[in-house]
């Protein structure tokens, strides 16, 4: 399979992707999702894969959304894009085999969300990670705001979002937003190493496991919280604010 904007693997058990778009710091357009989504299904229907890997080339994780495309989307084309950026997370909230983010870098607004997709988390201890939406006259995306609060609890949830500051890895890790923070260097080993425990174990009872802890956690409420994110993105993006303040994040981010 040939993509432009991930780079897929799939060795011993395990399958990687890592969003490559590093001149961008991986911000996601449409093209990356649909790269994304297709090393998904493949993923899915791999009985050899038992856990996917998901990482970041460069510097970056990924910073979000690709602003430029933001920028030219009509309202009726954002619902759109939203729609499938809800799905493509209900995928990754619900896909059957463990999922690990490893978070090399930058993990914002829906970069950010994707690591909180994932059913572990390993960090760089200088990754910066965080919501900046509220910066941007944007919402938050991705299930997320049920996530942050499962992690962390309410009031932290609610500071990290209100104030839209990033915590570095150590910090997450502090407070369990993610399960370890190490050095960059050991990274990527880490997250293959807890990959490699995974895969030792049976297919079939991780499936009914995840399928478990779903039905546990209450995912009809999830549904109609991911519907209310569509709505709230939406209304946010489409005050007059929103485009002064993508301007003055782009000029803070060029300094």
């Amino acid at each position: 399979m040939n993509f432009t904007c991930i780079v897929y693997e799939k060795k011993d058990g395990i399958a990687t992707i890592k969003l490559n778009r590093p001149q961008v710091l991986n911000a996601m357009n449409r093209q990356l999702w649909l790269d994304f989504r297709a090393a998904l299904e493949d993923v899915r229907n791999d009985p050899a894969i038992k856990v996917l890997i998901l990482s970041g080339t460069g510097r970056a994780f990924s910073t979000g959304a690709d602003l430029k495309e933001s920028k030219t989307r009509s309202l009726e084309e954002y619902r759109a894009y939203l729609v499938e950026l809800q799905e493509t997370s209900r995928q990754i909230i619900r896909f059957e085999k463990p999922t690990i983010a490893a978070i090399n870098g930058y993990a914002l607004g829906s970069g950010y969300e994707l690591a909180l997709a994932c059913d572990i988390r390993i960090a760089a201890e200088n990754a910066l990670i965080g919501s900046p939406e509220a910066k941007v006259n944007s919402s938050v995306t991705g299930g997320a705001l049920r996530l942050i609060q499962d992690l962390i609890g309410p009031g932290k949830a609610k500071e990290l979002l209100f104030t839209a500051e990033y915590i570095d890895g150590k910090e997450a890790a502090r407070i369990g937003l993610v399960n370890k923070a190490v050095p960059l260097e050991r990274l990527e080993d880490e997250a293959r190493e807890m990959a490699q425990k995974v895969v030792k174990n049976s297919a079939f009872s991780l499936k009914m496991i995840k399928k478990g802890l779903h039905l546990a956690r209450g995912e009809v409420s999830m549904e109609a919280l991911m519907d209310f994110e569509i709505e709230a993105c939406l209304a946010c993006v489409s005050t007059a604010e929103r485009q002064a303040s993508l301007k003055e994040f782009e000029e803070r981010k060029g300094k």
